[in-house]
């Protein structure tokens, strides 16, 4: 039988390991890219996994002073398209992840969702 030492070490390694993991998981989310779109791609934004906004693109022929409500409800439905794919691909992200430690399906660690 392993001593209260080593018990406690290998808790401690275990743990280091997790965050480990879990730093190198946010890095990944971050190169990850999504992208948004709404009013049939006129309005599209880029994302990483991790939900950093990383560009908007508006269609020209948006441009018109008349239709500035129409350009910024489209924004924001392209946001929020390009937020639930972030959510999917990272929840999937931390799936696999959960899954290459061993953990049971559904097991939820802090900060892993």
């Amino acid at each position: 039988m392993k001593s209260m030492e080593e018990m406690m070490a290998a808790a401690q390694q275990a743990a280091e390991t997790i965050q480990k993991q879990m730093n190198d998981m946010q890095v990944k989310l971050d190169a990850i890219e999504v992208e948004g779109s709404a009013g049939g791609g006129l309005v599209k934004v880029r994302a990483s996994a991790k939900g950093r906004i990383l560009g908007v693109s508006i269609d020209d022929s948006l441009m018109k002073l008349e239709e500035k409500n129409i350009v910024e409800d489209l924004v924001t439905a392209a946001f929020n398209d390009a937020r639930d794919k972030a959510d999917r691909v990272s929840a999937d992200q931390m799936k696999e992840m959960q899954g290459s430690m061993g953990l049971p399906p559904g097991f939820n660690l802090p900060g892993m969702g």
